[in-house]
């Protein structure tokens, strides 16, 4: 005699639509959830089922509780703090991180112009506005912050979680310096013109669905930037090498 099909309990239900929810990026890491009255009738259950696919959750470590509220976890710091000791350490770190940009990015920018849907699409518009703005008030550390969530927005677009998943990554590695100091990008006139620029050009490609140009824009603006970098490093170093001969005289006898 066969078993009769019984439904998932209700909490597990549950459990699996917020965890789906976490994995897709619509709730994102930091988020703090809505109090649990409000979430149990959104959702349309009792809070003691709520109650129980959010502890099921916090227990997979993609949710956390304190007094001020339930956040999504930061789940993805177990694998950002080993390559942020790789990164700090590694003399290839910026040529492999741009080579994999070149690789993905311009792929990415091309499934979201295929891919993106009416909330993406007015997500990016607001987010090319939240940069227009910054920049008309030369607020560099607002753009560089509108630039990091704009590749973001693309790469949810492109609805591929592990391309949006990896790039989380690296984007915690930019906030935190570790890669590079994304904002010295901004400090420069010229380079925010530019970087402007490209990302009204990537913005413009997606939303009018023309995945190879966005692709093709994407690609250029990669490139750019890591022309600046090398730039920028460049100059850093001979700042450096200056800086040491100017030590020098203040250091050795008869000098100075």
């Amino acid at each position: 005699m066969t078993q009769p099909i019984r439904p998932p309990p209700l909490a597990s239900a549950v459990a699996a639509h917020l965890e789906a929810l976490v994995l897709e990026g619509v709730l994102r890491p930091g988020d703090r959830l809505a109090p649990e009255r409000e979430m149990a009738e959104r959702l349309g259950v009792s809070r003691p089922s709520l109650r129980e696919a959010l502890a099921a959750l916090e227990e997979k470590g993609l949710l956390e509780s304190s007094r001020a509220g339930t956040r999504v976890a930061d789940f993805l710091a177990p694998l950002s703090a080993p390559l942020a000791g790789l990164f700090g350490t590694s003399p290839r770190m910026a040529e492999d991180y741009f080579e994999y940009r070149r690789l993905i990015e311009p792929q990415a920018a091309a499934l979201a112009a295929a891919r993106i849907t009416p909330p993406e699409r007015a997500a990016l518009e607001e987010c090319l506005a939240d940069m227009e703005a910054a920049h008309l008030r030369a607020r560099p550390v607002e753009e560089a912050e509108a630039d990091t969530r704009l590749h973001l927005l693309v790469h949810e677009a492109s609805h591929n979680l592990v391309l949006l998943h990896v790039l989380r990554v690296f984007s915690g590695l930019l906030r935190r310096g570790i890669l590079f100091s994304h904002e010295q990008y901004w400090q420069r006139d010229s380079l925010r013109g530019e970087i402007l620029a490209q990302h009204r050009a990537i913005g413009a490609a997606i939303l009018a669905g023309e995945a190879e140009s966005a692709a093709s824009a994407m690609r250029a603006h990669i490139g750019f930037t890591e022309e600046a970098f090398r730039a920028l490093q460049a100059e850093a170093g001979r700042i450096s090498a200056s800086l040491r001969k100017r030590d020098r005289q203040g250091l050795v006898a008869g000098e100075g």
